[in-house]
Order: C-alpha cells, then sequence, then structure tokens
C-alpha cells in the first residue's frame, strides 16, 4: 500500500514558541493558538482527520509536536519553534 503525503506552499505562518518545553501535546497546542475552542472541539478536529502535522494527516491528539514541525487546520499554519 502506497501512502502519499500532501505537500502544500504556505503562504501565511504562524509562530508558537515552545519557550523551556522540548515538544507540546497537539491538542494542546490547538487550544494555544486558537485553532479551536475547547479540548473537545481539538479531540474531534483530530479525530476527523482535519489535522495535518508536516503535510501528513495526524490522528494522534497527544501526539508530541516538536521544534520544527508544522501543524495545518483548515487554512492555518503554525511552526513550531
Amino acid at each position: 500500500m502506497k501512502i502519499g503525503v500532501l505537500f502544500r506552499e504556505y503562504k501565511y505562518m504562524e509562530e508558537f514558541k515552545l519557550e523551556r518545553n522540548e515538544f507540546i501535546e497537539l491538542n494542546d497546542l490547538m487550544k494555544l493558538t486558537g485553532m479551536c475552542e475547547s479540548g473537545g472541539m481539538a479531540k474531534t478536529m483530530i479525530t476527523e482527520g482535519k489535522v495535518m502535522v508536516d503535510g501528513k494527516i495526524e490522528l494522534r491528539r497527544r501526539c508530541k509536536i516538536r521544534a520544527g514541525q508544522i501543524v495545518t487546520v483548515e487554512d492555518r499554519n503554525v511552526r513550531v519553534v
């Protein structure tokens, strides 16, 4: 089975600083950046396949997002730095 990866040109990119942490969980990042209004909404969006990490659909809500990764929800792109 071959799995394709969606590559796109990012026209607008927001940045999220990790501060002193090594990673942030995907659902927490979505809440803190305003990509969703609540943790329940984040969970639903992730489960429905509406969230991409580095161009691939991510279905794990507690996926560890590290510096350099890009999270995309609809037309919003957030790069973790």
